[in-house]
């Protein structure tokens, strides 16, 4: 959603700001025109007596008071307070503040004011304003005359359009205050000028100033209204600074809701939360902006809407993390306050293009198994309607979960009509048993086949109409004055992609595959952050390559067959990647995937489009198909979607909506009511999409191949009256089945932005129901609701086929395609023998586990450098001391020195010049039996020892005439009179934190022995770690003996010096490139010459 409403403080703080740069910035600069700004806001929480010590003029200044809560016509509701003193506006306040009022159906209580100067002026210095977006530009209204009283200001103002690449000029604003006061004529110019470079620099989408009054120069904004496009915030967010988005008067913003903006703020998808009733007991959970308008629709077309808990959707693909996070909001909110009927869920959606069902599924899956009791609690009923890619699993993992919810859960797939579930959930529909189709071969081909074309497959729950459609057919002469247009699409199209979309040009080139192309419809792709390469795809069985280049002026001038440009850019690069592609004239058409493009930068894209002849689909959209020619992208979903809607080959009945999710439904609809779709595109959820739904049904209609059209409108915007006037007029003469989405917007009590940019009314003419009306009136063949839209389609054809302007054709046999490996696996399929085995890690879901354990977890728990390598290298958690103790010996063995052979050969291969992996390496490299291997030779010694029972004076004189050193025993500087005190400090930590220490004491038994004969034949720092370390995992209760035994031998202890001295190492790596040494050479004047005459000797 894009047109967001501000709050007044908020608006006139970005305008003032704005005006004083404009002003500084004006060649040459101007005298400020507006008056200061100065404003205070004041809530529920704000200390009154401190914020007015912070605005000294509100001590010294009449004042006024009122709310600031998008609320319209506050003078006429008593909700303004003028002329007051500061007491005045206190008492005021506490009176105000917190009362409940009833302003139209909205029901809500005051919370947010804003104190200004009050302003002594005449009622004949009082003017209006305004400034509304349009498609081509904006428009600016001014009448001269302001106030409460201004009546219908549409039909008096002075007005002027001004397109889009260009600015109010002062002809222009002279002629909007013609009937001003002379001496008022040219501040009010001026401040025109400014105001409407402000509204475009800022990106308002509307803006009302009322009233505007001029004194002393001066010019005063009293009342102001407006709403800025949010999308723009990444470009604004200096000008505008912290501004604030409220919900609408009588929807209090919660706190879940702020938590899912949040969570939608963060994701590259789509997550909306809008709660209408807290208390209903209807609660849904949709997938997609277009599907959500249409299962809310239905609730209230079925006399829910009193009921109806909440709007909502997620799209986009998110993750499973992001939809359980989504659904844990949903069932909080859902399981506070019983209900005496029990609760609904709906769980809904269209067919998806690209999401993958199952993954989304199973965030949800997630939620709903933590929240059981609560719904069992809350005698909660779940209703489960999806298709997509790998629908078939996810469907499974909902109905795997029914038993062990206690709630009745009923799932259904694509072949159920999308909203029948309503119904049931309702009570208004016998609940039919689901049919859960499962996948069961690695190849794809269509499920069932008619021999012609022309029989529809019946739809078991398909709502009857409850009257008889006539249809109207056209003649030959009328067809034969209409000429046929070039099509946008053929099965000789190619198309090259902005964006290194791999999966998307995968689909792209297994529709053509299905469609029996000749060649592929994907030329190339562009991706500005690698090297020229190809990516290899396959064409059916075979490979293909298809070339990435860095630039569009490379990749069009290798490909000048390519006339389609797919930009799957993001929102901040989509813009400027569209102006470079239509510089080249061999574009035809662009399609824009991206949603969140700012509306003026769109209206350029539009005006560029319209001056070159490029046909513009998007932005915000999945694209368009036609079926067994070409197809945009994700468009029409994977090849089991496209086998079963049939798009691998034409049908009669071509369809243009704005929702990208529910193109794919129309699909599902049209194929299961006619002899499917003959070109569909879907024009993007925009307030102002690059083309109109009349652009295309005029192409369609003028198409001798179509025999119907089908339009799929939505609340907001006015472009379907084109549509009217056209039926009118007799220009459009085939039949058109039309419905508009959005019906459910005119029972709710306050405003509500749904999941489009575009789908929201600013008049009665732009709702659903007004739309649909004329529709119907102007001889469109409009449903009752969306329920019956299927079955309206099936009438209309079927009275086409039987006046025989359908001939049957033959129905045509796709080949078969190989479905992907890791799609195969993914459904279960296929199973293959892994080349590695793992148990340590797991990066493979939403969050990456060690051994098990969330990284999450890892640090809410603390655990530390010792909990994770528990983790990693044991694959359990030790208890604390036991991870306490891992640390301290990488602590200890971190470093000793730089003349030990590691830290020495790191050092000389650092001074040569080498890198940081390189050096560490040859530092490593010398850790064996002479360096380091002591810790494992003691481990092995001291315990064979002890477990053989001998006696630490046996031990002692057994290795003696064995010839042999005991490993841990000794050292060259430090002696019983000079300890180590890393010996120590890991002697005591061991014997005041581990249960037992048994072969620890067996070696300070075996210490005491060997200092009898020298001093520093003491227990060296690795003797107290080997059998401290053995200690440790023999007797902490985490290990069994064979499993302490076998990490002993498989070099645990090796593996902790080893991690320890690196870190020393690269401390010395470090150390010599900071002090930046030169090249080592070994002084010659230590090293033993042997010559032969010597060696001879």
């Amino acid at each position: 959603m894009s047109a967001k409403a501000i709050r007044e403080y908020d608006g006139k703080a970005i305008l003032a700001k704005y005006f004083n740069k404009l002003c500084r910035e004006t060649n040459p600069p101007i005298d400020r025109l507006t008056a200061e700004h100065r404003a205070l806001q004041v809530k529920p929480d704000t200390e009154l007596d401190t914020a007015c010590s912070n605005a000294p003029w509100i001590n010294t200044q009449r004042l006024v008071v009122k709310p600031d809560q998008l609320i319209k016509r506050r003078g006429k509701l008593g909700l303004v307070k003028t002329d007051a003193s500061l007491a005045d506006v206190k008492e005021w306040l506490s009176q105000k503040m917190g009362e409940e009022l009833q302003i139209g159906p909205a029901v809500g209580k005051l919370n947010t004011f804003i104190v200004e100067p009050f302003l002594t002026h005449k009622q004949s210095e009082e003017f209006y304003t305004s400034i509304f977006a349009t498609r081509t530009g904006n428009t600016m209204y001014f009448y001269h005359e302001g106030g409460v009283d201004i009546g219908d200001v549409d039909s008096k103002a002075e007005q002027v359009d001004i397109d889009i690449t260009s600015t109010l000029t002062e002809e222009q604003a002279s002629t909007l205050v013609a009937k001003v006061p002379d001496d008022k004529k040219s501040v009010l110019v001026k401040y025109l000028l400014l105001l409407y470079r402000a509204y475009c620099d800022l990106y308002f989408t509307y803006l009302e100033i009322n009233p505007l009054v001029v004194l002393d120069g001066k010019v005063h904004m009293l009342d102001l209204a407006g709403k800025l496009d949010s999308t723009a915030e990444y470009l604004c967010k200096l000008d505008w600074g912290e501004v604030e988005f409220p919900p609408p008067f009588g929807r209090d913003a919660l706190a879940e809701e702020a938590y899912v903006a949040e969570l939608d703020a963060k994701s590259g998808a789509s997550l909306k939360l809008t709660i209408l009733n807290k208390k209903g007991r209807i609660w849904t959970m949709v997938a997609g902006g277009g599907a959500s308008v249409i299962y809310s629709d239905t609730v209230c077309d079925l006399g829910g809407s009193k009921e109806l808990a909440n709007y909502g959707e997620y799209s986009g693909a998110p993750s499973e993390s992001q939809t359980y996070d989504y659904a844990k909001t949903i069932l909080s909110l859902m399981t506070q306050e019983k209900h005496p009927k029990g609760k609904v869920l709906i769980i809904g959606g269209g067919i998806a293009n690209f999401t993958n069902v199952a993954a989304t599924f199973k965030g949800i899956v997630r939620a709903l198994y933590e929240y059981k009791h609560k719904l069992v609690e809350h005698s909660v009923s779940i209703f489960v309607r999806r298709g997509g890619p790998n629908y078939q699993e996810g469907l499974r993992l909902m109905e795997d979960l029914g038993p062990q919810l206690g709630v009745p859960l009923y799932v259904f797939g694509p072949e159920s009509h999308m909203t029948s579930i309503v119904a049931m959930a309702l009570g208004k529909r016998k609940i039919q048993p689901g049919i859960l189709r499962r996948s069961s071969s690695i190849s794809i081909s269509p499920t069932s086949s008619s021999n012609n074309l022309t029989a529809p497959t019946p739809t078991a729950d398909t709502t009857k109409l409850h009257c008889e459609i006539k249809v109207k057919t056209w003649t030959p002469e009328q067809e034969a004055v209409v000429s046929t247009p070039k099509p946008l699409f053929t099965d000789s199209t190619r198309a090259i992609i902005w964006g290194m979309q791999p999966r998307a040009c995968q689909g792209m080139l297994d529709f053509d595959y299905l469609s029996s192309r000749k060649t592929p419809s994907v030329a190339a792709m562009i991706y500005p952050f690698s090297g020229n390469h190809k990516q290899k795809l396959y064409w059916g069985h075979e490979d293909v390559m298809i070339p990435v280049y860095k630039n569009m002026s490379e990749a069009f001038k290798c490909h000048p067959e390519a006339d389609v440009l797919i930009n799957f850019a993001s929102l901040r690069s989509a813009y400027d990647a569209t102006m470079e592609t239509m510089k080249y004239p061999q574009i035809r058409a662009i399609a824009i995937i991206a949603e969140g493009i700012p509306e003026n930068k769109t209206k350029i894209l539009i005006h560029e489009a319209q001056k070159k002849g490029v046909v513009i689909i998007g932005p915000a959209t999945v694209g368009g198909i036609k079926p067994g020619h070409f197809k945009i992208g994700n468009t029409g979903g994977m090849v089991d979607n496209i086998l079963d809607s049939k798009l691998y080959r034409p049908g009669s009945v071509a369809y243009v909506s704005r929702s990208g999710g529910m193109s794919n439904e129309l699909n599902n609809i049209i194929i299961r009511n006619t002899n499917g779709v003959y070109e569909g595109v879907a024009i993007g959820g925009d307030r102002y999409p690059g083309t109109s739904f009349s652009d295309h049904i005029f192409r369609y209609h003028d198409d001798p191949n179509v025999k119907m059209i089908v339009l799929l409108g939505e609340v907001g915007g006015v472009e379907e009256y084109i549509v009217c006037e056209a039926l009118r007029s007799g220009r459009l003469f085939k039949p058109l089945v039309a419905w508009c989405i959005g019906t459910c917007a005119n029972m709710f009590s306050s405003e509500v932005q749904f999941g489009h940019a575009g789908a929201s009314a600013n008049s009665e003419k732009e709702t659903a129901v007004a739309k649909n009306k004329a529709l119907r009136e102007a001889g469109a063949y409009v449903p009752d609701s969306f329920d019956t839209l299927g079955a309206t389609i099936g009438a209309v054809y079927n009275q086409l086929v039987s006046k025989n302007m359908i001939p049957p054709v033959s129905e045509i046999q796709p080949p078969t395609i190989p479905m992907d490996y890791n799609w195969a696996r993914e459904l279960k399929l296929i199973r293959k023998p892994a080349n590695f085995m793992t148990s340590i890690s797991d990066e493979r879901g939403e969050e990456l586990l060690y051994a098990g354990m969330p990284i999450s977890d890892v640090f809410k728990d603390d655990i530390g450098i010792g909990g994770v390598l528990s983790l990693l290298w044991f694959q359990r958690r030790l208890p604390d001391y036991a991870c306490k103790f891992l640390e301290i010996c990488l602590m200890v063995s971190a470093d000793h020195g730089p003349a030990v052979s590691g830290a020495h050969n790191t050092i000389v291969t650092a001074r040569a010049g080498k890198d940081l992996v390189s050096s560490l390496t040859s530092g490593l490299l010398t850790i064996g039996e002479r360096f380091g291997g002591a810790l494992d030779g003691a481990a092995k010694q001291f315990s064979e020892a002890y477990d053989s029972g001998l006696i630490p004076m046996e031990f002692v004189n057994k290795m003696r005439q064995e010839h042999k050193l005991i490993m841990g025993i000794g050292h060259r500087v430090k002696s019983l009179n000079n300890p180590d005190m890393r010996v120590v400090i890991i002697k005591d930590y061991a014997k005041k934190h581990f249960p037992c220490c048994p072969l620890l004491d067996y070696a300070l038994q075996v210490e005491k022995i060997t200092t009898a004969k020298k001093p520093n034949l003491i227990l060296n720092v690795d003797g107290v770690i080997a059998t401290s370390f053995v200690d440790l995992i023999q007797n902490c209760g985490a290990f069994t003996r064979e499993e302490a035994t076998e990490y002993i031998e498989i070099g645990s202890l090796n593996g902790l010096f080893v991690l320890g001295r690196t870190i020393g190492f690269i401390g010395h790596y470090l150390d010599q490139k900071r002090l930046k040494q030169g090249l080592y050479r070994h002084p010659w004047d230590d090293i033993s010459y042997l010559t032969p005459d010597i060696l001879n000797q």
